[in-house]
């Protein structure tokens, strides 16, 4: 009997391996992967499901994620929020368009009607992967995990096959996925240990947000498999004063540079983006200031790094922190 030679797995040496470019590693800058697959932790009113929304209007719509990330591949969004009527989930998403001056009939930001979605079933996950395939969206966001099975979440090889079939999603279809899931009660070292159920859960992630009560603020953590993370950041839910326009907006204050700062070319850059009407390009500031292309990239990424610019998918605009924003007020988490 003859014996059958296994077939050879496909092997490249690694040179031959295209080379992933800065603008190809994020969806949103420095917050979410391009393509990357993980979870929104939390308690139980942390504002996960708003921080999903922030995510997917933006995507869809190319502005800042909270005012401050800057969209990397803007593309359409689809969202399934399983505990949320939807005369709620098109409230929270008019607040947010209303917050960012964004018509919400044009915004490319599209939502699964149905009741129940179970991914545990093989049928749901057909259709899902047929609505993925259709829609292609950048950002799949699913609003919570414990809606959409009826599994053991503590039982690794069961909650394992779920989240395979995201992983298979994920790469077939070249979209990020955002599960929305709760955190147990108990306090751990790292936010993501405290994720309820499997530790497979916490090892999912290629980009993972957690959101925690901190006083009267909350506390917003990310972190990246592949990429160096950024200090926590207190957020918090505010509107309008006729509570209008509600939406997450990071807290934390922005010092604006004086006359006297480091770097003239800095405060004139600054000057330049304040004045315009719309983001300007590398090139465009580069010919009015008329400065050196090495100096000008240079001074950009000192002002981004300061959290001072946004680059945008149409060139750079300032932050929302230096402009004049809106009349807020705080609304303390439940």
């Amino acid at each position: 009997m003859t014996a059958v030679t296994p077939e050879i797995l496909p092997v490249v040496r690694a040179a031959a391996i295209e080379a992933q470019t800065a603008t190809d590693h994020w969806l949103i800058h420095s917050l979410w992967g391009r393509a990357a697959v993980g979870i929104i932790g939390g308690a139980p009113k942390c504002c996960k499901s708003w921080l999903g929304l922030d995510m997917a209007i933006s995507i869809a719509s190319g502005t800042p994620c909270l005012d401050r990330f800057a969209v990397d591949a803007q593309g359409p969004s689809l969202i399934f929020l399983a505990e949320d009527a939807l005369p709620t989930v098109r409230s929270r998403v008019e607040a947010i368009c209303l917050h960012r001056n964004l018509d919400i009939a044009t915004l490319d930001l599209h939502v699964i009607t149905v009741p129940v979605l179970r991914l545990d079933l093989a049928k749901d996950q057909q259709r899902l992967a047929a609505t993925v395939a259709k829609i292609r969206p950048r950002l799949l966001l699913l609003d919570p995990l414990v809606r959409l099975h009826r599994l053991d979440e503590n039982n690794a090889s069961e909650i394992s096959g779920l989240l395979g079939f995201l992983r298979e999603l994920q790469r077939a279809a070249d979209v990020a996925v955002v599960l929305v899931h709760h955190a147990s009660k108990k306090q751990r070292a790292q936010p993501g240990q405290s994720l309820r159920g499997s530790s497979d859960l916490h090892a999912f992630g290629d980009s993972n947000a957690y959101l925690a009560k901190n006083a009267d603020n909350l506390l917003l953590t990310v972190e990246h498999r592949a990429a160096k993370v950024a200090e926590p950041m207190p957020l918090s839910l505010v509107s309008r004063p006729d509570g209008t326009a509600t939406h997450l907006a990071l807290t934390d204050a922005v010092a604006v540079p004086t006359i006297d700062g480091p770097s003239a070319l800095t405060n004139a850059i600054l000057e330049r983006l304040r004045r315009a009407n719309a983001p300007q390009t590398r090139q465009q500031l580069r010919t009015q200031l008329r400065v050196n292309n090495e100096r000008l990239g240079l001074a950009l990424e000192d002002l981004e790094r300061r959290l001072l610019i946004l680059r945008t998918t149409n060139g750079w605009t300032v932050s929302a922190s230096l402009v004049p924003p809106d009349l807020t007020q705080p609304i303390p988490p439940a």
